[in-house]
């Protein structure tokens, strides 16, 4: 299938659209109840901006910034014996373009937040950008400051590739070839449709990372799962990272023997009142952790976002510790 190009806004034109939206309801509510003479209607008309107010100004100025870090512990029969206790940080979706001003703090504490985990292994899970490979220039010396043992490893996400780019052919041609070299310059490891194998003496553990593998209408579709498990054994243990979670139910659980697999992309929705997301309209699995026969699915619900708007799903790192059960 065909991707399709979709055109972005600048992350705070999507702030001053609310505003728009908000003043014009407040003005709406205003006339309804000075010239209403039913109390119910009145009442009907200012309530709901009661609650739409805070939630906008909050979103859009205290949880746009907020942070924490999770800690999430599993257990596999199939885990080599050497990486029991073994530790990964997943952070996800940074979404440079949208870490401008005063956004840039909520990068410098989570990376601060990685690096004082000191886990064996970093995994970054795609969208790296808005659209175009010159917004991660101002965090490159940050983003090149993570470290860990064993390495950091990365895959694209669908804001990776040319889906958003406005520029001409040429100069999508050019970001394309700059966004994926980009990785290896911040001194990460790439695994787009590769593998990696970690060894403690004579047993190993298999990191593996597939492109984008979404619809391929909006969002790229380019896994190539068989590619990515290239050498793997059926006895190996395997931490897949794949942007899209819809591609766990969708390529990897059917065709693969994929024990642990990390995903982002849905941000959680980026809101969440009383538990409630509207990203579970569109995704069966979008926040937290899911397993089906002991095999696990993991989605980080991001640092940022193009939207800079968050309530009730606040950016995160996950610090996943992997043990022998």
């Amino acid at each position: 299938m065909n991707e399709t190009h979709i055109t972005l806004l600048q992350p705070d034109t999507y702030i001053y659209i609310g505003w728009g939206i908000m003043l014009f309801l407040s003005l709406v509510a205003g006339i309804t109840y000075y010239f209403t003479k039913r109390r119910w209607l009145k009442w009907t008309s200012i309530l709901p901006l009661c609650l739409l107010w805070p939630i906008f100004l909050y979103g859009a100025y205290v949880g746009v910034s907020q942070f924490e870090v999770k800690y999430v512990d599993l257990s596999f029969e199939d885990l080599p014996e050497a990486f029991d206790g073994y530790t990964i940080v997943q952070f996800s979706d940074v979404h440079t373009g949208t870490l401008t001003g005063r956004r840039m703090d909520l990068l410098k504490t989570a990376v601060d937040s990685i690096n004082a985990q000191k886990a064996d292994m970093v995994v970054f899970t795609g969208d790296l950008q808005n659209k175009v490979p010159s917004e991660i220039e101002p965090c490159r010396t940050l983003l090149s400051s993570i470290k860990a043992k064993d390495g950091v490893y990365s895959v694209l996400g669908n804001h990776d590739y040319t889906t958003y780019d406005d520029g001409d052919a040429l100069e999508q041609y050019t970001n394309s070839g700059l966004r994926e070299g980009l990785d290896e310059e911040l001194g990460w490891t790439p695994l787009n449709n590769a593998r990696c194998f970690i060894h403690r003496g004579d047993q190993r553990l298999v990191i593996a990372g597939m492109e984008n593998d979404g619809d391929g209408v909006r969002f790229p579709q380019k896994g190539d799962l068989s590619s990515a498990l290239y050498r793997v054994k059926r006895q190996d243990f395997v931490v897949l990272l794949e942007h899209d979670p819809s591609a766990w139910r969708r390529k990897i659980l059917p065709h693969s023997h994929v024990q642990l697999t990390l995903s982002g992309h849905t941000h959680g929705g980026q809101f969440s009142l009383f538990g409630l997301s509207p990203a579970f309209l569109k995704y069966k699995e979008y926040s937290g952790l899911y397993t089906v026969a002991n095999r696990c699915l993991y989605v980080s619900n991001g640092l940022s976002g193009v939207v800079p708007f968050r309530v009730g799903v606040p950016g995160e790192i996950t610090v996943i510790t992997l043990h022998k059960k």
